[in-house]
């Protein structure tokens, strides 16, 4: 069996965006089929599978069982973007949880005052969906899928492609061994219970329009997982 290699994964997976981009496709979107994609860029459906479960990771598209896969940014602004993924990728190298927090603090709060003037039906739909994906989580690792889809969600509504692209630097120090060690080590199903709870509030912020709601929602969040951050690498 030939074994393809990340890089080449990611190149197979670029090429699915520039093929939606060229084909005017956005996000919310729905992607051509597996089998559409395979005999367009002349691959196997499994190679254009995993270049898929590439791009779910990183929050680019959203796999739906009976309707398909779904655009949850715009191409274009994805593709721009990794033009200087090695810079990015040597900055995530060096960050501690810490700093990622303090960032998350910065960026998330103050991002929310736009999604409450642009985000639309289609961004409060998956919103609602990596809610009902968390509620649903039974074990760490799906939670921690789930919040990491749900904050991009979040931070995607506000529709500026600068704001996003800042947090694609947050969200992938959030894949790194390190957060997800101390992340892990903090974990309990009652701090996850309490982390649902706070992701509705903040979801009904939005929903209703109130920036400064979902400003304090958010920072009573996100202080909560900094708090309980701490705790974990203290003991």
């Amino acid at each position: 069996m030939t074994t393809v290699s990340n890089d080449q994964m990611r190149e197979v997976a670029d090429n699915i965006l520039v093929l939606a981009t060229h084909t005017g496709l956005r996000n919310g979107n729905r992607l051509p089929t597996e089998r559409e994609l395979a005999q367009a860029l002349k691959l196997s459906r499994t190679t254009i599978r995993n270049a898929m479960a590439l791009l779910e990771s990183e929050g680019v598209v959203s796999r739906e069982v009976g309707r398909g896969t779904f655009l949850r940014r715009d191409p274009d602004s994805v593709l721009s973007f990794e033009i200087g993924q090695p810079v990015a990728s040597s900055v995530v190298g060096n960050v501690s949880p810490a700093d990622v927090m303090s960032a998350r603090l910065l960026i998330e709060p103050a991002a929310l005052a736009a999604t409450v003037e642009n985000a639309t039906a289609s961004d409060f739909e998956e919103i609602e969906r990596c809610l009902t994906g968390g509620d649903n989580a039974v074990d760490f690792d799906e939670f921690e899928k789930w919040d990491l889809a749900l904050h991009q969600a979040f931070v995607r509504g506000s529709h500026n492609p600068l704001i996003e692209n800042m947090y694609h630097f947050i969200a992938e120090a959030r894949l790194s061994v390190t957060w997800g060690s101390l992340k892990r080590r903090s974990d309990s199903t009652e701090r996850r219970a309490h982390y649902r709870q706070q992701h509705r509030e903040i979801a009904q912020a939005l929903a209703n329009r109130d920036g400064r709601a979902a400003r304090e929602a958010m920072l009573r969040h996100l202080g909560a997982v900094e708090s309980n951050l701490q705790k974990a690498a203290q003991s």
